[in-house]
């Protein structure tokens, strides 16, 4: 059997594990809109929906999330890739949207939020009221 080795391996798994370990990880999304709605899905395996937190403050929206390590107090970790610790990002959300009726769900690892547009950012067709062709006489 041959093995691959690499010096540097064990060195940059533990400068992973400190550096990491002191500041939030981003998690991945996706947004894209459907009809009249803004549709947004963040990863997160692995995460127990318990440990999600979402808040919305002057059209900022932050998700918070929390992984912890599978591996019980004090056991000899013998490989640790998979990050944990908090997952955090903040969206900027227009005057478009209404904040006050976003949907979220959490399945197969993935948060998925809806936030509808709001109505007054919605196109409407504006009528025309049809008038006299009589021309005003000065």
């Amino acid at each position: 059997m041959l093995m691959r080795t690499d010096p540097f391996r064990e060195f940059d798994r533990l400068a992973q594990q400190v550096f990491d370990s002191a500041r939030p990880a981003a998690m991945p999304m996706d947004a894209y809109r459907a009809g009249d709605d803004l549709i947004v899905h963040f990863d997160l395996p692995g995460i127990d929906p318990e440990s999600i937190d979402l808040d919305v403050e002057q059209n900022v929206l932050n998700v918070r999330a929390e992984r912890r390590s599978p591996a019980p107090e004090g056991a000899g970790v013998i490989v640790a890739e998979r990050p944990t610790g908090t997952f955090t990002r903040q969206l900027f959300l227009g005057d478009t949207l209404d904040t006050e009726r976003i949907d979220a769900a959490y399945d197969a690892g993935v948060l998925t939020l809806r936030i509808p547009v709001a109505e007054r950012a919605k196109p409407r067709r504006i009528q025309i009221s049809g008038g006299d062709r009589k021309q005003l006489a000065g």
